[in-house]
C-alpha cells in the first residue's frame, strides 16, 4: 500500500499568508477613523472636557447688556388742593440702555463648580482612555475570532482533502483485491463528516471577517496568520502582585472612579453653599431717555459701582434636602468605585492565570502536534507492514487535525490575555498592540 499523501506538508500551507490580507495595526489604524462605537466615545469625551471651562465661567465675570426702545401713550390727571385738572393726553418714545459687569468676590457655590468641572474633565479623561483599550481589545477579539475561524477552514479543507486521497488509494487497493469495502466504508463516512465541516467553517469565516469589517469600516476578505516562529512574551513572569500594584495605579475604570467620587464631594459642597451668603463686585452704566413721566424728554447717564450681597435665609427645606441628596449620591459613588476596583483585580487575576498557564499549555500542544504528525507516519508504515488497518490511519489523522486546531485556538487565547492582562493593569495602547501584531505574517 503506497502512504497517504503528505499530510505534514499541507498542514505547513497553514502558515502561508493570504494575499491582500490586512494587518493588525492596519485594522487599528482604520478602526481609530471608523469604528462607530470608538467615534461616539470621542464625542462624549469632547463633551467631557468643556466641564472644566464651564466650572471656571462660575468664577469670572458676567457681563449682561439690555435695551429697550418703547412707544409710551398716557393720560395724566394734575390734582392741585384736591382738584382735578382735565385729563392731558401724551404720546412719546421711552429708550434705556444698561451695561452691568458682575463679578464674584465671595462664593462658595462657584468655588464647588470649579473644582467639580475638573474632577468631570479629568473623569472624562479617564473614561475615554478606557473607551480605546475597549476598542483594542474588541479588533483584536475580532481579528483573532477571525484568524481561527480561516485556520479551521484550512485545516477542515486539509482533513477533507486527505480523506480524498485515503478513498481514492481505498478504491485503488480494493480493485487489485488488496483492500477491503469496510474500508472504504469507514473512509468514506469520515469524508462526508469532513465535507459538512468545510461548510460549516466556510459560514463561520464570513461571519467573523464581517464582524470585523464593521469595527475597521471597511471589507475585510483576509487576514494575518500567526507567523511560524511562535515565541512567549515575557509577561507571564511577572508577578501578580506586580500586576496589581500597576493596576492601582493606571486603571482607567479606577481611576474614572476616584474622580466621579471627588466629583459627588464637591455636589455635597455646592449644596451646602446654599446656607451662605454671596458677594459680588457689580459694576453698571445706564443711558435713558424719558425712562418715566418724571422724566419726560430728559436724558440721564448713570454710572455705579458696589458690592452686592446675597444672603439665603430659608428656601423650604431644599438646601438640607439637596446636601442630604448629595451625601447619598457620594456614598454610592464610593461604593461603585470599590465595586469596580474588586471587578478589575478578578479581572487581572483570571488573565494572569491565563497567560501562566498558556505557557504550559502551548508546549504541551506542541509536543502533542509532534506527536500526532509522528503517528500518522507510523501509521501509514504499520498499514505497509500488515500490522495496522486503515481506521488506525484516519484516527490518527483526525487526532493530528484536533491537536492542530487546538494549538492553533491556545495560540489565539494567548495573544488575546496578554492585552487583556495589559488593560486590566491599565497599560494597554498602541505599542502593545504592536507587539502582539508581531505575531502575525
Amino acid at each position: 500500500m503506497k502512504p497517504v499523501a503528505p499530510t505534514i506538508f499541507m498542514l505547513t500551507l497553514l502558515h502561508a499568508g493570504s494575499a491582500h490580507a490586512i494587518s493588525l495595526m492596519q485594522a487599528y489604524q482604520s478602526a481609530l477613523q471608523n469604528d462607530p462605537t470608538y467615534r461616539a466615545a470621542t464625542h462624549e469625551y469632547a463633551s467631557g472636557i468643556e466641564s472644566e471651562v464651564l466650572g471656571r465661567s462660575a468664577l469670572l465675570p458676567s457681563v449682561s447688556a439690555s435695551y429697550s426702545n418703547s412707544r409710551v401713550e398716557a393720560d395724566v390727571v394734575y390734582i392741585t388742593n384736591g382738584i382735578e385738572t382735565p385729563s392731558r393726553e401724551l404720546e412719546y418714545r421711552s429708550k434705556s440702555a444698561v451695561v452691568q459687569v458682575r463679578q464674584p468676590v465671595f462664593s462658595l457655590e462657584a468655588i464647588a463648580r470649579y473644582h467639580q468641572g475638573l474632577w468631570q474633565t479629568d473623569y472624562s479623561t479617564a473614561v475615554f482612555a478606557s473607551r480605546k483599550q475597549e476598542l483594542i481589545l474588541r479588533l483584536a477579539g475580532s481579528y483573532t475570532e477571525a484568524l481561527f475561524a480561516n485556520t479551521q477552514l484550512r485545516l477542515a479543507e486539509v482533513q477533507r482533502d486527505v480523506y480524498l486521497e485515503q478513498r481514492a488509494v481505498n478504491n485503488r487497493l480494493f480493485e487489485k483485491g488488496e483492500g477491503t469495502r469496510t474500508d472504504m466504508l469507514e473512509t468514506e463516512a469520515r469524508l462526508d463528516l469532513a465535507e459538512a465541516q468545510v461548510l460549516e467553517a466556510q459560514d463561520n469565516v464570513q461571519t467573523t471577517l464581517a464582524a470585523l469589517s464593521a469595527i475597521v469600516g471597511q471589507e475585510v476578505h483576509a487576514v494575518d496568520d500567526v507567523a511560524a516562529e511562535f515565541r512567549l512574551a515575557p509577561d507571564a513572569a511577572i508577578r501578580f502582585d506586580e500586576w496589581r500594584d500597576i493596576a492601582l495605579r493606571q486603571n482607567p475604570d479606577i481611576i474614572a472612579m476616584q474622580f466621579a467620587v471627588a466629583s459627588s464631594r464637591e455636589e455635597i459642597n455646592k449644596a451646602r453653599a446654599g446656607h451662605t451668603p454671596r458677594v459680588d463686585l457689580v459694576a453698571s452704566y445706564a443711558k435713558n431717555n424719558s425712562d418715566t413721566l418724571n422724566t419726560l424728554n430728559q436724558d440721564s447717564k448713570q454710572k455705579s459701582i458696589g458690592f452686592q450681597i446675597n444672603v439665603p435665609l430659608y428656601a423650604g427645606g431644599a438646601v438640607s434636602a439637596g446636601t442630604r441628596q448629595a451625601v447619598a449620591a457620594t456614598e454610592k459613588a464610593k461604593a461603585d468605585q470599590q465595586a469596580t476596583t474588586d471587578k478589575v483585580l478578578v479581572e487581572l487575576r483570571k488573565q494572569h492565570a491565563v497567560v501562566v498557564s498558556s505557557v504550559a499549555r502551548l508546549r504541551a500542544l506542541d509536543k502533542a502536534v509532534a506527536s500526532g504528525a509522528m503517528l500518522v507516519t507510523a501509521t501509514e508504515q504499520s498499514i505497509r507492514g500488515g500490522v495496522r488497518i486503515n481506521l488506525d490511519l484516519l484516527n490518527a489523522q483526525q487526532q493530528l487535525y484536533t491537536s492542530r486546531r487546538d494549538q492553533a485556538q491556545a495560540r489565539y487565547s494567548y495573544l488575546l490575555a496578554m492585552l487583556k492582562l495589559r488593560a486590566a493593569a491599565g497599560v494597554l495602547d498602541a505599542d502593545a498592540l504592536r507587539e502582539v501584531a508581531a505575531y502575525f505574517r
